[in-house]
């Protein structure tokens, strides 16, 4: 071995994402969005609202309100969970360029839809706020966290070590 990047493309590669498209509207894809427990391995159109229609089930767990809906005859639970304050998320999707690109090292992504929110659906139990996706919204909080400014009150409440000083 070389330390060489043989098995990692994007380390010797440079990759962008482009969010405004160039000053056009991107689609607006909220209360759209899904997260799926199952792969489906089809990429190309297809008339979903025609067979997947989530409705209430009249259950509330956790103040998130429970919806329901059938894939393939297989009953799911789901929740639509809002993106924090100041988050937006986005579909992504390779940009095309007239200019040619060595497609060896370049990446070059743009966004083609935006949501504000996604349902998120469980197979065997009711969504809940301990399931692993929606406990990593609890990074939101703690990334504010760490990166907000310190001020000179918020020392004044830290205890000093009077050994380290």
């Amino acid at each position: 071995m070389d330390g060489g990047n043989e098995g990692y493309p994007l380390l010797r590669s440079q990759t962008t994402v482009d969010l405004s498209r160039n000053g056009e509207a991107v689609a607006d894809l909220t209360g759209k969005v899904h997260l799926l427990p199952c792969c489906i391995k089809y990429d190309g159109s297809t008339s979903v609202s025609d067979y997947f229609k989530p409705k209430f089930s009249g259950i509330e767990v956790d103040g998130l309100r429970v919806e329901e809906a059938y894939f393939r005859g297989r009953k799911l639970n789901g929740a639509t969970l809002p993106l924090p304050d100041g988050y937006s998320g986005f579909i992504l999707g390779k940009k095309s360029s007239d200019e040619k690109t060595n497609a060896e090292t370049s990446y070059c992504w743009e966004a083609n839809a935006k949501f504000q929110n996604l349902t998120l659906w469980n197979h065997d139990s009711l969504p809940s706020n301990d399931d692993a996706f929606m406990r990593t919204f609890h990074w939101f909080a703690v990334a504010k966290a760490l990166h907000q400014p310190v001020n000179v009150e918020d020392l004044e409440y830290l205890p000093v070590d009077e050994d380290v000083v």
